[in-house]
């Protein structure tokens, strides 16, 4: 399958993903109206510029914080995520080891409204990190993120997988990844596709689109 191959690649190459990119927001994007909550392209030797005046605006005063994250059907267990954030070009940043996610801490807080971003390596120098299988996830597939907040005891938020977007990052579904959503959601988004070995990345990404499930009674 699509991510041995490309963990292969990554090896005899000494690269991995260089970061989860994503492609700028295209120009039918911006007529529309629809600007993205997270920015057009995450820190990386061949991603792509930001159009100015598009990208996410941050939410003042966090007092969450995303601490853990659990999808079993893929043997994803951590209880930390690193906080990522723009950089100066307006890019997000990539996460800094390949073992840990990173989740968007400007934007939304898994389980509120909006889409709420965690970005992971595919791969690594050394071999499979920690989003190498995330595309082996299907729809009804359980996930929970847990968030501790200020002054209270973490809880866990439980999604549902919706559906996988494998996508070109020249044809990069800006609006419907980053767009407002009516409830809350959560993308999950790595690298995939063939390694350009003359870009030093990977040709496409992988979207995982999940809804927040209700609490019960």
């Amino acid at each position: 399958m699509r991510t041995g191959v490309a963990l292969l690649v990554g090896a005899v190459v000494f690269a991995g993903c260089g970061s989860p990119e994503v492609a700028p927001p295209r120009p039918e994007d911006s007529a529309s109206g629809a600007s993205p909550v997270a920015p057009g392209k995450p820190a990386g030797a061949s991603a792509s510029p930001a159009p100015s005046g598009n990208g996410p605006r941050p939410i003042p005063e966090r007092t969450s914080s995303v601490v853990g994250l659990n999808l079993p059907t893929v043997g994803v267990a951590t209880d930390r995520l690193e906080e990522l954030r723009l950089l100066p070009d307006g890019s997000l940043a990539a996460p800094k080891k390949p073992a840990l996610a990173g989740w968007y801490a400007d934007g939304p807080v898994p389980g509120e409204l909006g889409p709420a971003i965690i970005a992971g390596h595919v791969d690594s120098k050394t071999g499979p990190a920690i989003f190498a299988r995330l595309e082996q996830l299907r729809p009804g597939d359980k996930l929970t993120v847990t968030v501790a907040e200020a002054g209270s005891k973490p809880r866990k938020v439980r999604f549902t997988v919706d559906k996988l977007v494998h996508a070109s990052k020249d044809t990069f579904p800006t609006k419907q990844v980053y767009g407002p959503t009516p409830d809350a959601q959560l993308r999950l988004i790595t690298c995939s596709g063939s390694y350009d070995r003359v870009a030093g990345s990977y040709l496409d990404n992988t979207v995982v689109f999940a809804t927040a499930q209700q609490p019960g009674p």
